[in-house]
Order: structure tokens, then sequence, then C-alpha cells
């Protein structure tokens, strides 16, 4: 039976692809980002049993088979996210695509499809491909969020079923990418390729962070990479680094000024990039 640990399943997005769609948090990845806003989605539950006795409602409880979180008790106030060693969160729930489609069909009127990201979410190749089966019997799209670290060309089953994948590009020197996640990026531009040729690479995102991230070099490889009759037609969101939610030295980072990540696009533009949207 294919499970997966699931972070949190939001019933409404605007934000994870297009229309309004259920956005699905799935526990676990296989980069560190120094500048992560989820970082509380990178580890899983070792159950320490640290959080228990810190949680001010009882929600959590220390049983055999690690820690039982008891959701009608949470206050959301996070200590326990706070109070981890690992800044893991453990509320995670592993569940079936079953169990899961169980809470996107409450949602099936509002919504255009479904949308898992992470964590990083091709992790769960086999649990991913069933999820996104039975989501499209209802008639639903089915994008990831992904950081295009895991081979997707290796996993047919899912690539078979899922309608697109919107790619984080964190850096383009393989230097600079091991010094901002701990990873080296050449599966990233393998798995650029390997979806630019199967039509899959929906969207493009790359987050501007001053000084550490090499905007330029991401925004002239891809176009070089691709190709720019590719690109053109590829939406590119150009995100502000923000520091919510960061832990550690990058948290004391600033955002870039508006007239920066302007400057961004129209270099953007003029690399190719036709549909870029600053957030």
């Amino acid at each position: 039976m294919n499970k997966a640990p699931v972070n949190r399943i939001l019933p409404y997005s605007v934000v994870d692809g297009p229309g309004n769609r259920v956005a699905i948090f799935l526990q676990g990845c296989n980069l560190r980002c120094a500048y992560c806003h989820n970082p509380e989605t990178q580890t899983l539950c070792t159950a320490c049993g640290r959080c228990v006795p810190v949680c001010p409602k009882g929600a959590l409880e220390q049983t055999e088979t690690g820690i039982h979180w008891h959701p009608e008790r949470c206050c959301k106030c996070d200590r326990c996210i706070q109070t981890c060693p690992q800044c893991s969160d453990p509320r995670v729930q592993w569940m079936t695509p079953e169990m899961v489609m169980e809470q996107v069909r409450r949602s099936i009127p509002f919504i255009r499809g479904i949308t898992v990201s992470g964590g990083e979410c091709t992790l769960y190749p086999a649990f991913l491909a069933e999820l996104f089966t039975l989501a499209h019997a209802e008639g639903l799209t089915c994008l990831l969020d992904s950081n295009g670290m895991c081979d997707l060309s290796a996993a047919p089953a899912l690539m078979r079923v899922c309608d697109g994948v919107m790619l984080d590009v964190k850096a383009w020197d393989s230097r600079v990418h091991q010094a901002l996640t701990a990873m080296p990026n050449e599966m990233v531009k393998k798995n650029l390729r390997y979806l630019a040729e199967h039509g899959l690479l929906t969207e493009l995102r790359v987050v501007n962070l001053p000084g550490q991230v090499d905007v330029e070099a991401v925004l002239q490889g891809i176009p070089a990479l691709l190709g720019r009759e590719i690109v053109a037609d590829i939406p590119l969101k150009l995100i502000r680094f923000r520091p919510m939610g960061v832990r550690g030295p990058a948290a004391q980072l600033s955002s870039p000024a508006k007239a920066e990540m302007e400057h961004w696009a129209q270099v953007a533009a003029g690399e190719g990039f036709h549909r870029v949207i600053i957030l």
C-alpha cells in the first residue's frame, strides 16, 4: 500500500498553479536550503518526544509507534516545531492516496485540480502516480511543485499521469547551488531538459536572494539550455526573498528592493522570457 507523509492539505489555493486548486504538502526534502521558508517540512519526525511536554493543549502523545497527534486539541501554536532539535513537524500524517482524495473530493465543485508540493514531493513517485490516477478519474488536473532533484525520467508511471511540473531553479552554477542547498544541480538541469522535451514544464521559479543567488546566470542559462523559443511560452516567476519562516543566519537577510526585481524582470525579457511575473 502506497503511503506518504502529509504535512498539510490546503482545500483552496490560487498560488499553486492555474485556477483554484487543492494544495497538498508532503514531508521530507532532499535539499537543505539556507533560506527555506518551510524548514519544518525538511525532515521526518524521529519520535524523540521532546515536543510532547511543551504542547499547551496536550495534542501530542508518545506511543509505541511514534508521536500521535490529536488535531481536535491542537491550537497551532507551533511550539512543537520550535522545540524539535530537527525543526520537524510531529503533526505529519501518513496517508494513502485514497485518504488524500477523500479530502480533495470535498472541494471538487470549486477547484480545477490538485498541486502536490513539499518538502519535495517527488521523493514519493509511486504514491503520486496513484494519487494522480484517482484525481484524473474525478476530472482534475494534476501538477507537481518540485526542486528538480529527483530523476523524473526514472519515474515514467508518474510522468504519464502528471499534467505539468512547476520547477524551482535555485542557482545555475553548481558550486553556488551546493553552497545554498548542500547539493549540486546537475540533476535539476537534466530535469529541465526532460520536462521541456515532454511538454511538462509548466512554470519556472527563481528566488532572488541578493548576494547569494546567481540570478543573472539563471536567467541566461535556462534559455541557453532549452532554447528561447521554449522559454517564451513558460511563465517565469521572479520571487522576492522574504525572511518569514526562515531559520538561521538567512533570517537576518533583507528582501530585495522593487527596483532590483524590476531590473531582473527586464533582464529576463531580454533573454526571451515573455511571461514574467514578479512576486
